[in-house]
């Protein structure tokens, strides 16, 4: 399993399905996942539960699908912040910290309404003050590290595949 972290906006899903497809690998999306158990949106979960709920159901799912499948697993935000979701990812999957700059994720998501932790006031600075709380522990977790910056979707799937190739992560399926 190969699993990608990094902030909100960073390109999780969006390179993880290009990667799995490139990969010829199942994808798998945990915040998809926990809204299906949910059966609403996280963000109405968040607003009705609370993040501490949120962060109990999120870890169990994390765990579930860590088991040993093969594929692609894309993650939310905020997976690091609990330490069995970053033993769990760290020791049963490749992680790839999808790195992005609070400016450059701002730029993407300025007119998304459906990110929880951004509708704030000051959204550039509550991405400054995520990127300054988890970026720590997204080094910590991860095995690899990609720059998002501005790079096509493909261009960051080819730099993906091919540090992985390099560590023969690839050459082991």
């Amino acid at each position: 399993m190969i699993s990608l972290i990094g902030l909100p906006g960073s390109g999780k899903s969006t390179v993880g399905r290009q990667l799995a497809r490139r990969l010829q690998l199942p994808f798998f999306d945990s915040d998809h996942v926990i809204e299906q158990q949910l059966g609403c949106s996280i963000r109405e979960f968040f607003e009705r539960e609370g993040e501490a709920r949120f962060r109990d159901i999120e870890a169990s799912v994390i765990d579930a699908l860590t088991q040993g499948q093969e594929g692609v697993l894309s993650t939310g935000g905020g997976v690091v912040l609990r330490p069995e979701n970053r033993n769990n990812l760290r020791d049963r999957t490749q992680v790839v910290y999808l790195n992005s700059s609070p400016d450059e994720l701002f730029r993407r998501l300025r007119h998304d309404k459906n990110r929880p932790l951004l509708q704030v006031a000051d959204p550039l600075q509550r991405l400054r003050d995520l990127y300054a709380q988890r970026h720590p522990l997204y080094r910590e977790t991860a095995h690899f590290s990609v720059d998002t910056g501005r790079p096509s979707v493909a261009a960051l799937v080819n730099m993906i595949v091919m540090q992985l190739d390099h560590a023969g992560v690839l050459s082991s399926r």
